[in-house]
């Protein structure tokens, strides 16, 4: 990401991210592992099982949807299920054609490449993927003016699993070749709350079905964030209590990370609070929000936005965006109560 805070984590902060070893040990290797998002496992299920039965190459596929909820985690299950090796890169990392074409003659037949941030490639970069995709061949300009050639190189078949946070920004002919396109969505709280008690069994924590479920429901529909918080919660209830995950030691661990019992964490509330405050509600543009609350728009968009929007206390206008009565109640300003009134009768 281009925004100098891409390398936060979907908390603002609140949280360290556990290392990459321990998040690799937390995912679940197989589909029958897999909890939630259950129409896009049945499909991916439909897919991996055919070219299983056909011993041929899985189609290309592409996953949509916010950050953490386990694109990168399905790519490495499809590979498990297929005995094949996936190899994982990102789109801004594939800066020129020669990029593309050294990933793409290292792999082996039916081997999955696995590309986060797709929408990222550059254009001139994503042209030739075409006729990787359908034609497993690859064509590379060498030299440049009288002396330039086109060099052919035949490339092994194999499967390009995309991921994207946000699918528009991907061009038409691009989202044409894939097979499959699927949205992961928010998870419930009843698969969050399985999702925790799995991670804590595996990370040998002690915790109570209340403790889980206080986790889960401030985790904003997200694994990768109830699993940081769950580093966290188990540190605190080391240092302030036996050890044990209950109720009180989570929802006392988490309210010092400034997350509340819906899930909001400090920048959501600065978020609403500003729109309350300053602008009685609304409508006022992402970029005015960003500068209120000192933040990167993208990092509002992709990371704020969604879960305010799902959650129903903000909403999109053409003219910018706006509280809802339930960002009013949340914003819980006495002085500013008029306002909300008045414009909770206009929306």
């Amino acid at each position: 990401m281009e925004e100098k805070n891409s390398n936060r984590n979907d908390l603002s902060d609140p949280v360290i991210q556990s290392s990459p070893e321990v998040d690799a040990a937390l995912r679940p290797p197989s589909f029958q592992d897999f909890t939630g998002q259950g129409k896009t496992i049945e499909k991916l299920q439909v897919m991996v099982g055919a070219a299983i039965k056909r011993e041929e190459p899985l189609k290309h596929i592409l996953l949509c949807g916010p950050p953490g909820l386990g694109k990168t985690t399905l790519a490495h299950i499809i590979a498990n299920e297929l005995k094949r090796e996936v190899r994982i890169t990102s789109g801004p990392v594939i800066d020129k054609p020669g990029d593309l074409a050294g990933l793409l003659t290292n792999l082996q037949e039916g081997e999955i490449l696995f590309i986060d941030e797709i929408h990222r490639i550059p254009k001139t970069v994503e042209e030739y993927l075409y006729s990787a995709m359908e034609d497993y061949r690859i064509d590379i300009l060498i030299d440049q003016g009288p002396n330039a050639r086109s060099v052919r190189l035949e490339i092994p078949r194999f499967t390009l699993i995309g991921a994207t946070t946000r699918v528009g920004l991907l061009t038409a002919p691009m989202r044409s070749r894939f097979t499959l396109q699927t949205r992961l969505n928010y998870y419930a709280k009843q698969d969050l709350t399985l999702i925790v008690r799995r991670s804590c069994d595996l990370l040998g924590c002690k915790v109570d079905q209340e403790g889980c479920e206080e986790i889960a429901v401030r985790a904003r529909g997200t694994p990768r964030i109830a699993n940081n918080l769950i580093h966290f919660t188990r540190d605190f209830a080391d240092q302030k209590g036996d050890g044990k995950i209950d109720k009180k030691i989570a929802s006392a661990a988490l309210e010092l990370l400034e997350i509340d019992g819906k899930g909001l964490d400090e920048m959501d509330k600065r978020i609403l609070s500003m729109l309350a405050v300053n602008y009685k509600g609304g409508p006022v543009g992402l970029g005015t929000i960003a500068v209120g609350v000192n933040e990167e728009e993208h990092t509002l968009e992709e990371v704020h936005e969604p879960y305010l929007i799902q959650e129903g206390y903000l909403k999109r206008t053409p003219q910018g965006r706006m509280l809802t009565a339930k960002g009013w109640e949340v914003a819980d300003l006495s002085g500013n109560q008029d306002m909300g009134n008045e414009q909770m009768q206009l929306m």
